[in-house]
């Protein structure tokens, strides 16, 4: 089939699959905080000499970037930095009751947002701390931040530097002057060339660019002229994202309009251009939407097979317990996910009550977990191996049939592996596995589109 065939029938909505089942099929009737604190503490101790993952979500920020889809809270008042660190760090005296006595080995800590850099250094550093404090960090541990280019300083940096952080990871989008106007996003080249000169002379060994395909405005010039700067910068890791247009749940995206957008074709054609600079660069591909270059952790761990992938997108091990923090983190125990709070003011209510801020969550029963398996398998290895006598196989295997047909997957056997063509259709790939999905009629206000 023609590549404009392919993405005229594989264009729907579907999940980026940073879990299964995913967040809108959660069976949250079902979740109770008892029973959540009980898989915690199961997962915990069944693995704690493998250490945890934290994941502080830090949701700040100066001003509204419209393309953006995470929980963030906007304004210019910085009284608000010192209160929520109380509450994080009372959140995190919670978890650690929970989990018992005696040391937590941390093998990840993970700063997201928001901005986490709207906060001063000081502040960051008073909660690295107090998350710190008492416990211990595996010999491998793996400290990250994201960072906005425009207001991350040489402090901040050496700050979160000294504190055992080595990998940051700067918001760029896209360097074009128009695209940055509309999604008003504004740093220049220079803001991201004095950050990483910074980072490189402290000792920084990790720097990711994010960047977007498929915003308004995007261009196939804007993005070669993106790329060709990006590029000459030379991170470490490159996260190429698709633009989830998602108006319905983001109103800051109504800012512009759908005759903006570039879709189907154009849309894919902004990605290759990019993907084949990238590669022709020396970076290599790393599960969906990653490129790393081959002396990175990320593309190490893609080829011995430890890659993983959860709420924090994809990282360089797995650690079977990830502790989210703040408002609307998700927190992962394997066999159960929990979500906190969406608002500010509920979350702080919430703590000062001294209750854990979860509000709903899911409990995964035995096809779930099988479930899970498949899809992260084809994430982060492009590769599934059926399970003997799953009683959903047959049903997946007939699900397979088209994407055999239009050779996005192969199957031989209980292995199907993912196609060169079939990596830009790994959402949709993934989405045959999906049972819960595949029972649902009405998708397309759940999700993004694929491509």
């Amino acid at each position: 089939m023609q590549l404009n065939s392919l993405i005229t029938k594989y264009n729907v909505a579907a999940p980026r699959y940073t879990s299964y089942p995913t967040v809108p099929f959660w069976e949250n009737d079902f979740f109770t905080e008892k029973e959540w604190k009980f898989r915690v503490l199961e997962r915990y101790n069944s693995s704690k000499d493998k250490g945890i993952s934290i994941y502080i979500h830090l949701p700040y920020c100066e001003s509204l970037c419209t393309y953006c889809g995470c929980n963030t809270r906007i304004t210019k008042n910085h009284q608000v930095e010192d209160p929520y660190i109380s509450s994080l760090l009372k959140e995190w005296d919670m978890y650690k009751k929970t989990l018992g006595n005696g040391a937590i080995k941390i093998s990840e800590i993970h700063l997201g947002g928001g901005t986490p850099t709207f906060f001063a250094p000081a502040n960051l550093e008073r909660l690295i701390d107090g998350i710190l404090l008492g416990n211990e960090k595996t010999d491998n541990a793996s400290f990250s931040f994201e960072a906005h280019p425009a207001n991350t300083t040489k402090e901040h940096l050496q700050t979160l530097f000294d504190l055992g952080f080595r990998r940051l990871s700067l918001g760029i989008q896209d360097f074009d002057d128009q695209v940055q106007k509309v999604i008003n996003r504004r740093q220049t080249v220079e803001d991201v060339e004095l950050v990483m000169h910074a980072a490189r002379e402290i000792g920084y060994d990790s720097i990711n660019f994010d960047l977007i395909y498929g915003l308004p405005k995007q261009t196939m010039n804007t993005i070669y002229t993106t790329f060709e700067l990006s590029l000459a910068l030379s991170p470490d890791r490159i996260s190429f994202y698709s633009y989830a247009h998602v108006p319905w749940i983001k109103p800051g995206q109504r800012g512009f309009t759908e005759h903006d957008l570039p879709e189907g074709e154009d849309k894919l054609k902004l990605y290759k251009l990019g993907k084949e600079m990238i590669q022709a660069a020396g970076y290599r591909d790393v599960g969906m939407d990653h490129f790393a270059k081959i002396q990175d952790a990320l593309f190490t761990a893609s080829e011995d097979g430890t890659l993983h992938r959860n709420f924090m997108g994809y990282a360089d091990r797995y650690t079977p317990l990830m502790i989210g923090l703040g408002v609307s983190s998700i927190s992962d125990a394997w066999s159960a996910f929990g979500q906190n709070v969406k608002t500010v003011e509920e979350y702080h209510a919430l703590i000062n009550e001294g209750k854990l801020p979860v509000f709903k969550g899911h409990l995964l029963h035995e096809e779930d977990l099988v479930i899970r398996q498949y899809i992260l398998d084809m994430m982060c290895r492009g590769k599934v191996i059926l399970k003997k006598d799953f009683s959903l196989n047959s049903k997946i295997c007939e699900r397979l049939i088209p994407l055999i047909e239009d050779k996005l997957v192969t199957k031989e056997g209980n292995i199907i592996q993912i196609t060169e063509v079939g990596r830009s259709f790994l959402r949709n790939v993934c989405m045959v596995f999906d049972e819960r999905l595949q029972k649902t009629k009405e998708r397309s206000n759940l999700f993004s589109q694929a491509i």
